[in-house]
């Protein structure tokens, strides 16, 4: 092989492995693109308080869509206005954290300046949402809240509270106990 060969074997394997190299870190743009495209339209859907919108993002979170669907129905009844979108978080290839900050009446009852962020995280595999679970953070007054409901008022939290088909009864008598709570 003559040097001029070497060489140019050399440039063009070192063309490949740069090619290829590009090819990977565009897919995994895409990916990542993708994961966040699909974490905006699970938030669209859900702020848009139209259960057909969510459960059409739903379709793979067979394990947590009746949760999603419920909390959904929940936040819509008692008033959940997003005060911010903050910056999702790709924590790992399928992990997705939504933060979201509301404005909402079980801490307006509560009589508390504060807007909580209830973070959505969604799991993301092969394009498809396979699990959401939320977390909050609530004040601790929240929480003292409703066990004084449970302890003082259980008969207004028993019944609306007691299946997944009523999050609307159950939250108007959760914020109907914070207010008692506060003593409106």
């Amino acid at each position: 092989m003559t040097p001029f060969n070497k060489t140019l074997l050399l440039i063009c394997g070192s063309f490949l492995l740069i090619c290829s190299c590009k090819e990977v870190a565009k897919k995994d743009e895409i990916a990542k693109s993708n994961n966040t495209d699909i974490a905006t339209a699970f938030i669209d859907a859900f702020y848009s308080f139209n259960k057909d919108s969510l459960q059409a993002t739903l379709t793979h979170a067979d394990g947590t869509r009746d949760n999603i669907l419920y909390y959904q129905k929940w936040a819509e009844c008692g008033n959940y206005k997003v005060v911010k979108r903050n910056n999702f978080i790709k924590k790992n290839d399928s992990l997705i954290l939504c933060p979201i900050t509301v404005k909402d009446d079980l801490i307006a009852a509560l009589e508390v300046d504060f807007n909580v962020t209830d973070t959505f995280h969604l799991t993301i595999v092969n394009s498809e949402i396979r699990s959401i679970n939320t977390s909050s953070n609530d004040p601790d007054l929240y929480y003292t809240a409703k066990g004084w409901i449970k302890a003082n008022r259980p008969e207004l939290i028993t019944k609306a509270c007691e299946d997944a088909s009523t999050p609307c009864l159950c939250v108007k008598a959760t914020v109907k106990g914070f207010a008692e709570f506060t003593g409106k």
